[in-house]
């Protein structure tokens, strides 16, 4: 698989590290990791830079990850780039309304490397 451009939003810079630490684990051969604090911040690192997966958490102060991907595709920032939330919500409305929003997968904290390789590689490989 070629080199990924990543960006993970999460207001945690330890959740940040984590995230980027199990896509290393994965086997995902990360370039490029970018990270944003918040929705709004991931918004405006989207409008200079390339990425070829985003994943976002759900609950974040400001503007929370639903929020987030909703302004995503109302900006058409980064069309086609597949969209993994990560949530420690284990509502099923929560994971209903990502998927509505338009992510195409969700990882629940806490998680280990093998899940996530098994909901973010697939979305690569389908690309």
């Amino acid at each position: 698989m070629s080199e990924i451009r990543a960006l993970i939003v999460d207001d945690s810079s330890v959740m940040r590290k984590i995230v980027e630490r199990a896509l290393r684990q994965a086997g995902l051969d990360l370039m490029v990791v970018h990270e944003a604090g918040s929705g709004s911040e991931g918004l405006d690192l989207l409008k200079s830079k390339q990425v070829d997966l985003i994943l976002s958490d759900i609950n974040m102060p400001s503007m929370d990850g639903l929020e987030f991907l909703r302004q995503l595709r109302a900006q058409n920032l980064a069309p086609g780039v597949p969209v993994v939330m990560i949530t420690t919500e284990s509502s099923e409305e929560h994971v209903k309304q990502a998927i509505l929003a338009g992510a195409q997968g969700y990882i629940r904290k806490p998680f280990t490397a093998e899940q996530v390789k098994e909901r973010v590689l697939p979305l690569l490989t389908a690309a």
